[in-house]
């Protein structure tokens, strides 16, 4: 594989350096195309990592992990949407989910429940039984950079290849 070029980034194959990658998302990663880059962990987050490694929010997609409630049965699901767009956590999400009550997944629960860090959540990894929605806008972005499962890399991936993941559902999930 030919690593492409987004941003100031040294992509390699993800497979050629599984250090790059978290426990359950090396397990999950597979034969997809993928590629993985080193960053500060300290620029992890969305807005300060596209600004100093030139990657445009638009090429970037935050996935974040939601609690749904429902007659006294919880749930979890993965939402990934691009980084300048804002996921309709308590209509379209809530609504697919069949829950009456959704949230944002506390820190320490995200961490306990996925096995990946605060800050580098992917879907590629996450527990078989979650739903994973994509949104639309992110299948349709080409290359996009998502998280690695720890802070001190990420993942770029083709948007379509996430539509693919085993519990993926590509809907409108996003508020623009």
């Amino acid at each position: 594989m030919t690593a492409p070029v987004l941003g100031k980034l040294a992509w390699q194959p993800a497979a050629d350096v599984p250090e790059l990658l978290a426990p359950p998302t090396r397990d999950a990663l597979g034969d997809l195309p993928a590629y993985a880059a080193a960053i500060d962990p300290g620029l992890a987050d969305t807005a300060a990592f596209c600004a100093e490694y030139d990657v445009p929010m638009a090429a970037s997609a935050n996935c974040v992990i939601v609690l749904g409630k429902r007659g006294g049965e919880s749930s979890y699901a993965a939402v990934l949407v691009l980084a300048d767009d804002r996921a309709d956590v308590n209509g379209v999400i809530r609504k697919h989910l069949g829950v009456r009550k959704i949230s944002f997944t506390a820190q320490d629960d995200a961490v306990g429940t996925t096995g990946m860090e605060y800050g580098g959540i992917t879907p590629i990894g996450l527990p078989v039984e979650w739903p994973v929605l994509v949104d639309e806008a992110v299948v349709a972005a080409g290359l996009v950079v998502i998280g690695s499962g720890i802070r001190a890399s990420k993942i770029l991936i083709d948007g379509t290849e996430l539509a693919k993941l085993p519990t993926a559902t590509v809907l409108a999930l996003a508020q623009r």
